[in-house]
C-alpha cells in the first residue's frame, strides 16, 4: 500500500492509504522510547532502522498490514539482526479525514517521483560523461599502444643492424682463423716470419751501404797521381 512518512529525531508520523480509506500512525516520543528500550536500542538507532525499512521497501523483508479490529490496522515488517529474524509492529488508527490524508500521500508520491526522475536524469548524464571519458581514454590508450609498437619497431631495426654487423665481423674472424689453421700457421708465427724477413732485408741494405764508401775510397786513390818524393840535394865538394 502507498504510504508516506515524516521522520524526526525521537518520533515519526506515518500515513497509509488503500486509495479509498486512509490510516495514520503518530508515534510519540514516549512510545518510541519504550519500543527502543524493549529492543535494547538507543532511540536514534531505532528511528534510523524504522526509516530504512518504511521509507524504502527492502528486499527480503516481509511487510504486512493486517486488520486489528475496530477499523484499526497493524503495520508490520521483518528484518534480520545478527542472524536472527525479527518483526516490528505498529498499530495504525483510521484517519479522521481520509480525503485529506490521501491527497497528502499523493503529493508526497508525486514529489518523490519528481526527485527520482531528477536523480535518474543526473545519473544518466553522469553515465554519458563517463562514456565520453571512457572513449577518450580508449583512444589515448590505442594511440599510446601504436606509438609503443612503432618505437619498438625502430629500436628492433637498429638493434638488428648492430647485431648483423657484429655477426659479419665474427664470420670474418672465423674465416681468417680457418684459413690460418689450414695453412698450419698461427697468427703469431706469421708475424715473427714477417719480422725476420724485414730484419734480413734491413741487414742486406746496411751491408750494401757499408761497401759503397770503401769502393769510393779505392777509386779516389787511383785517380790521384802519385806524389814525387821531396828531398834536398847535396852538392859534394871535391
Amino acid at each position: 500500500m502507498p504510504c508516506s512518512g515524516t521522520w524526526f529525531k525521537s518520533r515519526f508520523d506515518l500515513s497509509i492509504t488503500s486509495s479509498l480509506d486512509a490510516w495514520i500512525c503518530n508515534a510519540s516520543e514516549d512510545e518510541v522510547r519504550e519500543r527502543a528500550s524493549q529492543w535494547d536500542q538507543p532511540v536514534p538507532e531505532y528511528i534510523d532502522l524504522a526509516e530504512r525499512y518504511l521509507g524504502f521497501q527492502q528486499p527480503g523483508s516481509v511487510y504486512g498490514f493486517a486488520d486489528a479490529g475496530n477499523g484499526q490496522r497493524r503495520l508490520s515488517w521483518t528484518f534480520e539482526k545478527e542472524g536472527t529474524k525479527l518483526e516490528w509492529r505498529w498499530k495504525c488508527q483510521p484517519s479522521s479525514n481520509s480525503k485529506e490524508t490521501n491527497a497528502g500521500i499523493l503529493d508526497f508520491l508525486m514529489d518523490a517521483n519528481i526527485r527520482l526522475s531528477e536523480e535518474v536524469v543526473r545519473k544518466t548524464q553522469s553515465v554519458e560523461r563517463l562514456k565520453v571519458e571512457a572513449e577518450k581514454c580508449l583512444a589515448q590508450s590505442e594511440k599510446f599502444s601504436n606509438e609503443k609498437a612503432e618505437f619498438e619497431s625502430v629500436i628492433y631495426a637498429k638493434f638488428l643492424g648492430v647485431l648483423n654487423s657484429k655477426k659479419a665481423k665474427l664470420r670474418e674472424l672465423r674465416d681468417r682463423l680457418s684459413k690460418q689453421e689450414t695453412s698450419g700457421k698461427l697468427p703469431g708465427e706469421e708475424e715473427e716470419e714477417s719480422t725476420e724477413k724485414t730484419e734480413s732485408f734491413d741487414d742486406e741494405s746496411d751491408d750494401e751501404k757499408s761497401e759503397e764508401p770503401a769502393n769510393n775510397l779505392i777509386g779516389t786513390s787511383k785517380d790521384v797521381p802519385a806524389s814525387r818524393p821531396r828531398g834536398r840535394k847535396r852538392i859534394s865538394r871535391k
